[in-house]
């Protein structure tokens, strides 16, 4: 008996093929792939198939998404697509280059916003003739140790880096110090370590906590859920313009309204905690996210419940990434300058290079709400 093809496996075809025409030099750096109707046309699927794989592409690093221009491949795709694969484990090295060398640190490279951020950081410095070494610590300190160790042996003339568990007190700060010393100028991305007071560009996190919970306020919510990672100041920050909020408009506090996690439980407990929330007779009637990661996980457990969104519960994410429109419900989420920051960043870095300096630098990026379907006013409760 022939076995339809399914819709999983239509999929996979689909992402393995763009990953092959990658890999094998097809589609170049920097190239334009398909467009959206070609790649249903050309495989015989469905336009959400197509987006899907596309999407999960992008999300791995091997694509980026010009708005209004198309989908590219990225430059770093090779280099990313090894380091997924588990073929080097050590720093993503780039060829040999004549011009300086430019370490890129960061907790992840090819999950969720960090592709985007990579590539502005790579299309100035490579403008500019410079090579990267890139490499990751998976959000762990131990592994930020190792990074840092072989950024100093590589001698690199500057560093990106984006901090480890910021919101914690962190045992490697005599590596950043002896970069100092060896007139190593560094920038620190998303947050930074308070007791270095390092050049930074970061987002206002305290406020995107803030305009994500006065919206739902303002459409009649009254009990809404904070989910907010705490080993992170982003998260803490963003906690804190939650609970600014609630102060603001006068609304009363009640008991767990905030539910907080750390790097090592975002994959498990934390959607099992907030589940116990909805066997409960005072279900919360809305739920703001640390990220769109974790707002789709919670919309996949709503789903499982029963409950539909926005209709039984709104919910707002954080970082306006790809993951806010891949699924049927879009997300609305605070806005993350992604591409811009890493630009921004690279430009203050080829700078502080060129004229031998780590003055102080802070720039901060004022968030905002992009308001989409997964958000509505609260349902009166129904008369019996």
């Amino acid at each position: 008996m022939v076995r339809p093809v399914t819709q999983q496996t239509k999929y996979n075809m689909v992402k393995d093929q763009i990953t092959e025409w990658i890999m094998s030099g097809k589609v170049k750096p920097g190239e334009k792939i398909y467009s959206e109707n070609e790649l249903v046309k050309m495989f015989g699927v469905s336009r959400h198939t197509v987006r899907q794989a596309v999407g999960e592409l992008v999300h791995d690093g091997l694509l980026y998404r010009e708005q209004g221009a198309g989908t590219f491949c990225s430059s770093t795709a090779t280099a990313i697509h090894k380091q997924t694969a588990g073929q080097n484990e050590q720093p993503v090295q780039p060829p040999a280059s004549n011009g300086k060398n430019i370490g890129v640190i960061t907790t992840y490279i090819s999950d969720y916003i960090f592709p985007s951020i990579i590539k502005g950081i790579e299309s100035y410095l490579t403008d500019q003739g410079y090579s990267l070494t890139f490499a990751c610590t998976d959000n762990n300190i131990e592994k930020e140790k190792q990074c840092l160790q072989t950024m100093l042996d590589r001698n690199i003339d500057g560093l990106i880096v984006e901090p480890t568990k910021s919101s914690n007190f962190n045992p490697n700060l005599h590596y950043y110090l002896q970069l100092e010393q060896n007139n190593v100028p560094y920038l620190m991305i998303n947050q930074y370590y308070s007791q270095l007071m390092p050049p930074h560009i970061i987002m206002d996190d305290e406020h995107g906590g803030f305009i994500a919970t006065e919206h739902l306020i303002e459409l009649g919510h009254e009990k809404i859920i904070g989910l907010f990672k705490t080993d992170d100041r982003q998260g803490v920050n963003r906690m804190q313009g939650f609970i600014r909020a609630f102060r603001e408009h006068g609304l009363p506090f009640f008991p767990d309204m905030v539910i907080t996690y750390t790097t090592e439980e975002k994959d498990g407990s934390l959607i099992d905690r907030l589940e116990k929330y909805f066997s409960s007779e005072s279900k919360p009637s809305a739920i703001v996210c640390y990220n769109d990661e974790l707002a789709l996980q919670v919309l996949n457990m709503l789903r499982r419940l029963g409950l539909s969104v926005p209709e039984d519960v709104s919910i707002i994410g954080y970082d306006d990434s790809f993951l806010a429109e891949a699924s049927d419900i879009k997300l609305t989420s605070v806005t993350h300058p992604k591409m811009d920051m890493g630009v921004e960043a690279a430009k203050w870095i080829v700078s502080a290079v060129e004229n031998r300096s780590n003055d102080s630098y802070s720039k901060v990026y004022e968030p905002e709400l992009i308001i989409r379907n997964s958000t509505a006013p609260r349902l009166k409760v129904k008369e019996a």
